[in-house]
């Protein structure tokens, strides 16, 4: 049987998603993946769910500075699309993600797509090389996050594949998201120093399971990175507590990183 579950779902994309013919979405993530006419001073790369597309959390570019000034004028916004793939677990059905998935719902447990996710890193770091080559922000300046797949990849960019170097990120952000490759995890001791996470998940998430956020907020804490974990009562979605929550996360990260 055919299975297509929604790992994109959220408060803020639900409105304005759905509508959106593939023309527009794609003309969307031009507009918010960047160029030479934005001068930040630092920037958010936020990476989409399954199944989703940038314009499903591009949303959050008008929405953070609403919360914190500081996240306005001065921060540029990427929002890079996934390739459309074949998923294992909807039997090949292909559909915007980052990475096959082998296993549903996503326990502690799950089997890595390994090269899946690798390309998907390579892909993020041709968007920060991007950044810093045409407007002159550093890794030290940026963060990455995003939202359940899109969670799983900023914390394998940030993390696991950030080797000795290359510059460590400003911070990393993961909503309903899960540590993935976790049987080879090393995390150099400029990254442990350098890049905070914030970790937001649902206590009912019933697709990517509540149990990854204390499993893999553990094993980072263990490994020494400062952990800011929270959790919220609702299933894989979003918060307005957690998006509150993650305002001041990247409002202390990026002022921290200009003084």
């Amino acid at each position: 049987m055919l299975v297509r579950p929604l790992l994109f779902t959220s408060v803020i994309a639900a409105s304005r998603r759905s509508s959106l013919p593939s023309t527009v979405a794609m003309s969307m993530s031009a507009s918010t993946s960047g160029d030479k006419q934005c001068s930040g001073k630092s920037a958010v790369i936020f990476l989409h769910g399954l199944g989703d597309t940038p314009a499903g959390w591009s949303s959050l570019e008008y929405q953070l500075p609403s919360l914190k000034p500081s996240l306005g004028q001065d921060v540029h916004y990427v929002f890079p699309p996934a390739p459309t793939i074949g998923i294992t677990i909807n039997g090949g059905y292909e559909m915007p993600g980052w990475f096959d998935l082998f296993d549903w719902p996503i326990g502690i447990n799950a089997k890595d797509d390994k090269t899946g996710k690798i390309k998907a890193v390579q892909q993020i770091e041709k968007a920060v090389e991007k950044l810093e080559r045409d407007m002159g922000i550093p890794p030290s300046r940026i963060v990455v996050g995003g939202f359940s797949q899109g969670g799983a990849v900023a914390l394998l960019t940030a993390y696991h594949r950030r080797n000795e170097g290359k510059v460590p990120f400003a911070g990393c952000v993961c909503l309903s998201g899960w540590l993935t490759m976790k049987d080879d995890l090393q995390i150099t001791d400029e990254v442990k120093k350098s890049t905070p996470l914030f970790w937001g998940h649902g206590q009912a998430d019933d697709k990517v399971l509540y149990e990854q956020q204390p499993h893999g907020v553990q094993i980072l804490r263990e490994l020494g990175v400062d952990v800011t974990d929270a959790a919220y009562p609702m299933g894989h979605s979003s918060h307005p507590k957690e998006i509150e929550a993650m305002a001041d996360f990247l409002e202390r990260v990026l002022k921290k990183d200009s003084q």
